[in-house]
């Protein structure tokens, strides 16, 4: 057999196997959380543009939220402004708030955008204060210092979701139009918040009913407390990882975001392995996937 033949029954092995994934996410909408590795490496950006872009040609909805976190650091490092945190979130100030809006609304906005664009895409950038899209109010952390009478601690123009206007995601998802959003809120008096990506997602997931939540990182997916990579979960499963702290740092927030999500409406949440090339596609159209799978019933993908 002939390389080229070869490689011909190879593409139709792969297409078939995707045909009946295409035809579950057909007019569906799936919220994609963009960020970390997978948005600073060029070969990973131009394999990710291509697989939304495919999506949706073959008529799924993606809808794109995206992160910043280190695009920010630089641009304040550069204004000479100290960057703090709590817990991982930011303390932004009014100051470092117009900084967020920059980069995240206009420089990463803008270029996710035109990477998708240069891929044959349609896409457009919004934030969350366009067309008043996420309306949201100041977050409250608790304080952890013992020392201190203060309940909570004032993180500034820190935000969290207080509801979503689907309006202007309809009228993009029933064109053929890709929306980028970057997770910048605002109140009903005004005041711009900067929100974690993640929960932006989760939560325009959850209001949209989505078919499925995809979060971006950059770490294989979840892991056992040996190590091995856990394919697929229910939400029973998922309670007693972080019970008995299997769960816990960095990935707790990702986790707790996928299964607020799967508890309220959305089938499937998937945290991917954003290093991997075509990792969008690969956890969407095989039946390997990539990544760990989060569903409220028994998991028969993976």
């Amino acid at each position: 057999m002939s390389n080229s033949l070869a490689n011909a029954k190879n593409i139709a092995t792969i297409l078939t196997e995707a045909l009946p994934y295409i035809q579950k996410f057909t007019s569906r909408t799936i919220v994609i959380k963009y960020g970390g590795n997978a948005m600073a490496n060029e070969d990973l950006q131009n394999s990710f543009a291509r697989d939304i872009v495919l999506m949706k040609l073959v008529g799924i909805n993606p809808i794109i939220v995206h992160g910043g976190g280190p695009q920010i650091g630089k641009h304040l490092e550069k204004l000479s402004i100290e960057s703090n945190f709590v817990d991982g979130l930011r303390v932004t100030d009014s100051e470092t708030m117009s900084v967020v809006e920059m980069v995240l609304g206009g420089l990463v906005n803008k270029q996710i955008v035109s990477l998708l664009n240069k891929h044959n895409g349609k896409a457009v950038g919004i934030t969350g204060k366009d067309a008043n899209l996420i309306y949201a109010k100041k977050l409250k952390v608790p304080n952890k210092d013992k020392v201190s009478s203060k309940p909570v601690v004032d993180l500034g123009q820190v935000g969290q979701v207080l509801s979503i206007n689907t309006e202007i995601l309809d009228v993009m998802k029933d064109s053929d139009i890709i929306p980028v959003i970057a997770p910048i809120g605002i109140d009903k008096d005004g005041v711009s918040y900067n929100i974690n990506a993640d929960s932006v997602a989760g939560e325009i997931a959850r209001v949209l009913k989505a078919e499925k939540l995809m979060l971006l990182t950059n770490v294989p997916g979840v892991k056992d407390k040996q190590g091995n990579i856990l394919t697929g979960l229910k939400i029973k499963q998922v309670n007693e990882l972080i019970a008995d702290k299997t769960i816990e740092g960095g990935m707790l927030p990702k986790v707790e975001c996928a299964l607020h999500a799967v508890q309220n409406g959305v089938n499937s949440a998937t945290i991917v392995d954003g290093r991997v090339e075509h990792a969008v596609l690969l956890e969407i159209f095989t039946d390997q996937g990539v990544g760990t799978l989060i569903t409220s019933e028994e998991i028969n993908k993976h």
